[in-house]
């Protein structure tokens, strides 16, 4: 006699396919929001590095100017 345990359920199987491919897809989310975010913190770095060694850190910034009251 058969164990009817062992034996194969097709909606356990379409469940467990449906949850891998939602995880994967999340997974996926995941990933790319930390490569963004990985690539911004890169750029902004490398910006104040270069800005550093030009020079740029010496000059101040322009006074804004204020508008005449009429």
């Amino acid at each position: 006699m058969r164990n009817p345990w062992l034996a194969k359920n097709p909606f356990m199987s379409a469940w467990l396919s449906a949850a891998n491919r939602t995880t994967g897809a999340a997974r996926g989310h995941a990933t790319a929001a930390a490569n963004r975010q990985a690539a911004s913190l890169q750029a902004d770095a490398t910006r104040q590095i270069v800005d550093f060694w030009a020079g740029n850190w010496l000059a101040t910034p322009a006074p804004s100017r204020r508008r005449k009251k009429r």
